[in-house]
């Protein structure tokens, strides 16, 4: 595999993870939450993962666990990130693959066409993240597929509602900056939706709810408990209405059309 480093531009995207990477990868990937998040979106790309051999991005990838997940299928893939410290990390998880590359740099400074885009946690972290919604299907092939999902705000303002944080709520629940690890720029799902239909040259294939139970379940020990059939409650209900509006996470899976081709 291969590092890259492009040149720098001023870097207006999105927030860094330098300093805190090795917190950041266990407060995600070694917590129930963070597990059943990849599992469930594993799920969702599963169709993708055990086919044919893709060119994949991962934009704004992190430590690689998605990457990783297709590198070790046979797949050719490409990830990037703003923050050195969390490539360290995916160097080393996806040292042992040969067809794959780890890149240093913005999602606006990245080129190529790909079969799959993903794009996972990264909007939320984003100051314009519709824009780099646009950014994203322009790196697609015709009839490639972008793999999106984001920190739910409507969830997040029921979370609140429910733990009686009526202030926080009130005032627009503002960004605390103290906290790194908090996103800082929740999407409400809808939005998004509008749009992806607005944009021409492409189609929604799905959408759903990540952690739609998990994260509103009074007695946590049901988690360990039942685990299995929890990830099974979530794949049902998260893919439908009304229940998937009420992720922690919204998930959506478009496709550029074949016809258009670049946008």
């Amino acid at each position: 595999m291969s590092k890259t480093k492009k040149a720098r531009v001023p870097r207006v995207e999105t927030t860094s993870f330098n300093g805190i990477a090795n917190k950041f990868d266990e407060n995600i990937y070694g917590t129930s939450k963070g597990q059943l998040r990849h599992q469930l979106l594993v799920h969702y790309l599963q169709p993708y993962l055990l086919g044919e051999p893709l060119k994949v991005l991962d934009a704004g990838g992190g430590t690689g666990m998605m990457a990783c997940e297709f590198a070790k299928n046979g797949h050719k893939v490409t990830l990037n990130d703003v923050s050195q410290d969390t490539l360290d990390i995916a160097y080393g998880r996806l040292a042992s693959f040969h067809d794959t590359k780890v890149i240093l740099g913005e999602i606006n400074e990245l080129d190529g066409a790909y079969d799959l885009v993903i794009c996972h946690a990264v909007l939320e972290w984003l100051t314009k993240p519709l824009e780099c919604i646009e950014k994203l299907v322009q790196l697609l092939k015709p009839g490639g597929v972008l793999s999106l999902s984001f920190f739910n705000y409507d969830a997040k303002v029921f979370n609140n509602l429910l733990y009686g944080n009526f202030k926080y709520v009130e005032e627009g629940m503002p960004s605390k900056n103290t906290v790194r690890l908090n996103p800082h720029n929740a999407q409400k799902p809808q939005q998004v939706i509008d749009k992806l239909e607005a944009m021409t040259g492409v189609k929604i294939l799905a959408t759903a709810g990540i952690r739609c139970i998990h994260d509103y379940m009074f007695d946590k020990q049901h988690i360990d408990d039942n685990y299995q059939k929890l990830f099974e409650m979530e794949c049902e209900y998260g893919a439908k209405a009304p229940y998937k509006w009420m992720g922690k996470y919204f998930y959506v899976q478009i496709q550029k059309r074949q016809e258009l081709g670049a946008l």
